[in-house]
């Protein structure tokens, strides 16, 4: 038996000492609901289990991103889970309290549960559990919780990188992969189009121009763009093109309205650029045909610490290479790990990757428990069995990346 398989069973056999106290925390994360720019009462509480578990360097940054490191060397590696959540539409769909934390079935179930409260719990003692097997003198593991990851993915990482100037030479995401790896993501571009009429009483309609109506083949004309996207990678497959909202602007309910607003999400696969994005929508008859106006999405909210960032919503595609050390490292952890090889496959949803690998060219792999189709569902749960081998891949994952 090699020393990384001695060292995985090591891993794995304090994982399952550690998986109440993981456990329990995810509860108590769980119970302090945690919407985007409100994240501050559960980034306490994770500053207080990095203390406990003998974390340095513990600290919110200017944007309310917690951080805590590991180890101390010339060489670093990051692992991210964002803290925050989408919020509760209607409580009453759920069968379970989403605040609560109710096990049931070997299932642990409430908002944030899968996405990504659990990878968050997860990294957090894996880390710890890292330093406990036996760390690579040289190298050092920041972990982050990182903030307003629904509100506009990517940002915390942004201010990390370029603002903070953290520089981990790889990243690991914990996402809901159902303990499969993850190498690229889609990216996403947020567009809003705008059409402009003339308002007039809604007794007598024939006198304005109904923005509304100039809408409507518009919207028909997306959904066939949707179809006929042509640009198609061998992982990513191909980009997608939705009509996600629609909104109008009128002086009355009895007026006709004198505005009409859509948003349009566009999923980018790698090969296509914005640039390409924006030209097929105004390359549309239906666009021109009624003066519409383009406009990307703009994001500009304050974070829970009063950091207002302004960006435009472009979130890149991203894809790590075969041969990346950080894709062979969490494949080899896995196999030791799972027993098995895990699966290989890219996530349906976008990432803070989308900075970190996107944007920052940082090799960068997703790796976690849960499974994406319980994110952002009345069925947000994890499976409490996928969090001992998370930790322990978390845990091993430093001394086999630094070992490449």
């Amino acid at each position: 038996m090699s020393h990384f398989e001695n060292q995985g069973r090591e891993a794995k056999s304090r994982a399952e000492v550690m998986k109440d106290a993981c456990s329990a925390f995810l509860r108590e994360l769980i119970a302090l609901p945690s919407p985007s720019r409100a994240e501050r009462l559960a980034c306490e509480r994770v500053i207080q289990e990095m203390e406990e578990l003998g974390y340095e360097d513990i600290r919110t940054d200017e944007m309310g991103n917690v951080l805590g490191r590991v180890g101390s060397g010339r060489r670093s590696i990051a692992f991210d889970a964002h803290i925050d959540t989408v919020g509760i539409s209607r409580p009453s769909s759920w069968p379970f309290d989403p605040f609560r934390g109710q096990v049931e079935g070997g299932f642990l179930y409430g908002r944030g549960a899968s996405d990504q409260k659990g990878g968050l719990a997860s990294i957090i003692y894996g880390a710890a559990l890292a330093a406990e097997i036996g760390l690579p003198d040289d190298l050092e593991i920041y972990v982050t919780a990182s903030v307003s990851g629904e509100d506009c993915v990517g940002l915390a990482w942004q201010h990390l990188l370029g603002v903070e100037e953290l520089r981990p030479e790889c990243v690991v995401i914990a996402m809901p992969s159902d303990l499969g790896i993850c190498r690229g993501q889609r990216g996403r571009l947020e567009m809003d189009i705008l059409t402009e009429g003339v308002s007039s009483h809604g007794a007598e309609p024939d006198r304005g121009r109904n923005a509304i109506n100039l809408m409507a083949p518009i919207i028909l004309a997306v959904s066939r763009l949707h179809g006929a996207l042509k640009t198609e990678h061998p992982m990513l497959g191909r980009g997608s093109v939705a009509v996600t909202d629609i909104s109008s602007e009128s002086p009355s309910l009895t007026a006709i309205p004198d505005g009409c607003r859509i948003h349009v999400d566009r999923r980018l696969t790698v090969g296509e650029s914005v640039r390409e994005a924006v030209g097929q929508l105004e390359a549309l008859e239906e666009i021109r045909a009624a003066n519409a106006r383009i406009e990307i999405s703009e994001y500009r909210e304050k974070s829970w610490k009063g950091l207002e960032k302004s960006v435009q919503k472009i979130f890149p595609a991203w894809e790590t290479p075969e041969d990346s050390p950080a894709f062979r490292a969490g494949v080899e952890v896995a196999k030791i790990v799972l027993g098995e090889t895990p699966k290989i496959h890219r996530s349906a949803f976008s990432s803070n990757a989308c900075a970190t690998a996107g944007q920052y060219g940082i090799p960068t792999i997703g790796f976690g428990p849960a499974s994406e189709e319980c994110s952002h569902s009345t069925r947000d749960r994890i499976s409490l069995a996928q969090l001992v081998p998370a930790m322990a891949f978390y845990a091993l994952f430093p001394s086999i990346y630094f070992a490449d």
